[in-house]
């Protein structure tokens, strides 16, 4: 259970999130660590970051439930910042998403520019299903990158999608039958935003970013207080357990 980071080239980035038998799912010291490589990327040269998972089954499954559950102040901080939820960033980041991309990993996906994905990938925020309030940022972003009926329908019914829907909705730039093929695009990608103008870029970057910070930020107390009403519910106790035991939840 790890974030790895490398540097296929100079000004290249690549960090790859790793717990492949929870399909990537991330335990609280994982969202700790992205957090600490998205500061270490964005103070330093990088000109372009890649996202992707390990193996070919998951690219995240937002937080990995089988651990403390447990909600404080510092946690929301933890969690807002793994996932870049109201944060500016300038370093454009572009998602190679390798499988499952659910949940929290979705929102994380969010705060990402530009994306390509396997063919078997599968898109969606079934947290309503467990009676979990998506803390990370979907409630807002995903309006906003695909539309209020779209958003709705994916939200309050907690369905997933395949990766062809999740073209036609406007989350995925691109579908490729093979995991080495997305890499390689996603590369290419990188290499193209990394040979332009670096201050050009992170100012383009820096601009977008901020919007949709400013936007997120000015509705987190809201979105705090919203969640832990659902949070101290039977209903979310029920949801929870239900999860973990693998079976439908009767509220």
């Amino acid at each position: 259970m790890k974030i790895t980071l490398e540097r296929p080239d100079k000004y290249v980035a690549m960090v790859t999130i790793d717990n492949q038998p929870r399909l990537n799912a991330m335990t609280r010291d994982m969202m700790r660590e992205l957090g600490a490589v998205w500061d270490e990327l964005e103070a330093d040269t990088t000109r372009c970051i890649i996202l992707t998972g390990a193996g070919e089954r998951g690219f995240c499954v937002g937080a990995d439930l089988s651990g403390d559950l447990t909600a404080s102040e510092e946690m929301a901080t933890i969690v807002n910042h793994s996932l870049l939820k109201c944060d500016s960033y300038s370093k454009p980041i572009i998602s190679a998403v390798n499988g499952d991309c659910i949940g929290g990993g979705l929102e994380l996906l969010l705060s990402t520019d530009i994306r390509g994905c396997v063919a078997s990938a599968r898109f969606g925020l079934p947290e309503v299903k467990w009676s979990v309030y998506p803390f990370g940022g979907a409630t807002l972003k995903f309006v906003e990158q695909i539309g209020y009926i779209h958003a709705m329908d994916l939200l309050l019914t907690g369905e997933l999608i395949d990766a062809k829907r999740s073209v036609e909705l406007d989350i995925i730039n691109e579908i490729f039958e093979s995991h080495d093929e997305l890499i390689v695009w996603a590369l290419k990608k990188a290499r193209t935003i990394a040979r332009n103008g670096p201050k050009a870029v992170q100012a383009v970057k820096k601009q977008v970013s901020d919007t949709i910070s400013a936007h997120v930020q000015s509705r987190e107390l809201l979105e705090q207080r919203l969640g832990e009403e659902v949070r101290a519910s039977d209903d979310f106790k029920e949801g929870v357990a239900a999860f973990l035991e693998k079976r439908k939840p009767n509220y």
